[in-house]
């Protein structure tokens, strides 16, 4: 699985962690191997193994600077391709530096993220926007954390949509209207039902699913389709409301941690800026996370659970809906052993994510190309695909609803990148 991920542009960290020039490095870690990110003297941005290449001292304590990362043990200097500037500590005339290339990985940058590939060279795709940031023009805010699991897990709750109706049901309130509405404190649906019915629609780059529930309003006639969208191998695409996109990914650093990044996108003048999407989410530096992004809320302090809030009326006690779903993502143990699991009707995209998966890692491993990439991508596919929710006459399927993000009506519509990439 490591491998075929690899075969993909993957997200390191944020640009805002490295958008200094010869400012500090910092660590990362991705598919099990430790990497130091920097940016250089120029503005570009590395991304390498780690240790030097000379005695596998860590490169994140080094000094940043004319271009280069130099290793404080012996002087030794790279630059963001891995080629070795400089070796002070061998003779002038030893010609060593031009025999040795430390592990460096192709990056880019885009939608808020520092990219990198770390596949074969022969396999290397080349960069194309991910659903979520489909534009330059599009703003793309971002919500980082470090959970203590595997990632799977976490994708699976990202596209189990009928969670929602009971863990974040103190945060997506019921209320009568014709669509979700996003408020300065919580989010809005035209829905009482907690038992959604599941249909889904595979696709080469994932698949995507409706969970379908009775709405408030004129229920004989209509439904409330809630529309996720599994883009493979770590991403979900989910139902927007009234002013801006959501989506999520999952980044596997190794087996029981993952970098988790909740983003909302869409119109700049209807998306939220950083500082107002992290304190909605209760995902702020310094107040939720540490300075290394990991939670404050932990098992042992009960996720800092208020059991009067729970009295009064709260069904988690817990602030923050990313908050309520990382209490259960993290209590299910760093890889949940899913031979205990006793799944339902209401479990039919995390099913078809588990077989989709396993299908996809055996054809890999059979010599087919990795899920995610060329024909089997999302930009391949030859229809626009998008997360949406509405209401829709019982008499439409879901699967032909026309849907388009979420974007400002007063101005020109947002193009998709999802359509097929030239030729």
């Amino acid at each position: 699985m490591g491998q075929l991920m690899r075969r993909q542009w993957t997200p390191v960290c944020l640009i805002e962690e490295v958008n200094v020039p010869d400012g500090t490095p910092i660590k990362a870690q991705m598919f099990g191997e430790d990497l130091v990110v920097f940016r250089d003297t120029e503005g570009r941005v590395g991304v390498m193994d780690e240790y030097c290449p000379h005695r596998r001292a860590s490169l994140v304590f080094g000094r940043n600077e004319n271009c280069g990362l130099r290793c404080l043990y012996h002087g030794w200097k790279m630059d963001v391709q891995g080629n070795v500037l400089e070796m002070v500590s061998e003779p002038a005339g030893s010609g060593m530096a031009q025999k040795v290339k430390h592990l460096a990985y192709p990056t880019h940058e885009w939608g808020g993220f520092v990219w990198v590939y770390m596949g074969p060279s022969e396999t290397q795709p080349a960069f194309v926007p991910p659903a979520w940031a489909p534009t330059a023009e599009t703003r793309v805010t971002i919500a980082k954390a470090i959970i203590p699991c595997n990632w799977a897990q976490i994708l699976e709750g990202a596209i189990d949509s009928a969670h929602s109706s009971s863990l974040h049901s103190s945060d997506m309130v019921p209320a009568r209207g014709d669509s979700a509405q996003a408020t300065d404190s919580m989010w809005l649906r035209p829905s009482t039902d907690k038992a959604p019915r599941m249909q889904i629609e595979r696709a080469p780059y994932g698949f995507r699913y409706a969970a379908i529930r009775r709405p408030i309003q004129q229920a004989a006639l209509n439904d409330y389709v809630r529309s996720t969208v599994f883009v493979a191998p770590a991403t979900a695409l989910i139902p927007p409301n009234n002013l801006y996109n959501v989506a999520n990914i999952n980044v596997p650093m190794d087996d029981t941690h993952t970098a988790f990044y909740f983003i909302a996108w869409g119109h700049p003048t209807q998306t939220p800026e950083t500082t107002t999407w992290r304190k909605f989410l209760g995902q702020e530096l310094g107040i939720d996370l540490d300075p290394q992004y990991r939670p404050l809320r932990t098992r042992e302090n009960h996720f800092w659970q208020d059991r009067a809030a729970m009295k009064a009326g709260n069904f988690t006690g817990i602030t923050g809906f990313p908050n309520q779903d990382i209490a259960m993502w993290v209590t299910m143990g760093p890889i949940a052993d899913r031979t205990h699991d006793r799944l339902g009707a209401s479990d039919l995209a995390i099913v078809e994510f588990r077989k989709q998966m396993l299908e996809a890692v055996r054809a890999f491993q059979g010599g087919e190309p990795a899920i995610g990439t060329g024909t089997l991508s999302i930009a391949a596919s030859p229809t626009p695909v998008v997360a949406f929710q509405a209401i829709v006459p019982k008499t439409t399927d879901w699967r032909a609803f026309a849907a388009t993000p979420v974007w400002d009506s007063a101005t020109p519509e947002l193009e998709s990148s999802y359509s097929a990439p030239a030729q």
